[in-house]
């Protein structure tokens, strides 16, 4: 439903409801900028400031955030905490958390926790409900190749499914039965489908239902087995072959990344960019971020180990 930024707005309607010394919101400090200005306006909506906002941060001259950090400040904030947001795989450094634990501490404090997947999603294997997220919003554009403008998703806890929380109402999440006997009460149906608000839009879902069939057909666990295959493939030979001119920040640990490696070009921001531009122009769809980051995802629906090194042997040019 939706798309990913306007579901988050519908989860926090939700699942953020301060109250008292309870008013807090816990996010990563280089959350992507979209999920910062839905959380501060809603801090703002509920006359609060960013005061509020609780932010962690990667250690003094680290690129990665670590769990213990998170768990110190959910532990310090923990009776002011309403709602942690946490990352599925962190957008600029590729960094995948362990959430279970963080999930887990969020709740154990008294706060609702939801994670953005934007990164995650058709990328990581998931496992929301053991691990008892309240809810997850995401986008299918990226890993889930449904194209840009694409309907995005949401995950709500089935404890969740009772249809008591406030949420904003519309007649796609009304009881499909009596959905066209135009009721003047919302009786919103049961678990994540009673947060519609409107249809979906029928072009921007098609493609998603293509690629969703082969996400399908081919497995999960396939696919992850195939996504670590292809990117430690590529952290070997840029290890190898491009040392000294190329610091990855991702994570190496298999469980702590996704198909993603973020890559610093070692010299200035102005000529790293100058390089994505070059790799673009000749062929080579990576992707940039300021201020000075190259991200490169093999993805194993449709990427090869030929690919790779060709990626690399284009990189290597380039450089």
């Amino acid at each position: 439903m939706n798309s990913l930024t306007i579901n988050l707005h519908l989860m926090m309607v939700s699942f953020f409801r301060p109250e008292g010394r309870r008013s807090k919101i816990l996010i990563e400090q280089s959350a992507f900028p979209s999920d910062r200005y839905a959380v501060l306006s809603q801090l703002k909506f509920h006359g609060l400031s960013e005061r509020d906002l609780v932010e962690v941060a990667p250690r003094r001259g680290e690129r990665l955030l670590r769990n213990a950090d998170v768990l110190e400040a959910i532990e310090r904030n923990a009776g002011e905490l309403a709602l942690l947001l946490l990352p599925g795989v962190q957008y600029l450094s590729g960094q995948r958390l362990d959430l279970a634990p963080l999930i887990t501490a969020g709740r154990r404090v008294g706060a609702a926790v939801g994670v953005d997947l934007a990164h995650a999603i058709g990328n990581t294997p998931l496992e929301l409900h053991d691990w008892n997220a309240d809810f997850a919003v995401w986008c299918s554009y990226k890993y889930l190749n449904a194209g840009p403008g694409a309907v995005g998703g949401c995950f709500v806890h089935e404890r969740h499914a009772n249809g008591k929380l406030p949420r904003f109402a519309g007649w796609w999440g009304h009881d499909k039965e009596a959905r066209f006997m135009f009721e003047p009460g919302f009786r919103p149906i049961a678990g994540a489908e009673g947060w519609q608000v409107s249809n979906p839009p029928i072009f921007s879902t098609a493609p998603l239902i293509a690629s969703l069939e082969l996400f399908e057909r081919a497995g999960m666990a396939r696919l992850r087995e195939k996504s670590l295959a292809l990117t430690a493939f590529l952290r070997q030979l840029i290890e190898s072959r491009l040392a000294g001119r190329i610091d990855i920040i991702t994570p190496s640990a298999p469980g702590e990344h996704g198909s993603q490696l973020s890559l610093r070009v070692l010299k200035s921001p102005a000529d790293a960019r100058r390089y994505q531009e070059a790799l673009s122009a000749d062929g080579l769809i990576a992707d940039w971020r300021e201020p000075d980051v190259i991200r490169m995802a093999p993805t194993p629906l449709y990427n090869s180990f030929s690919d790779v090194l060709t990626a690399v042997d284009m990189l290597e040019r380039t450089l």
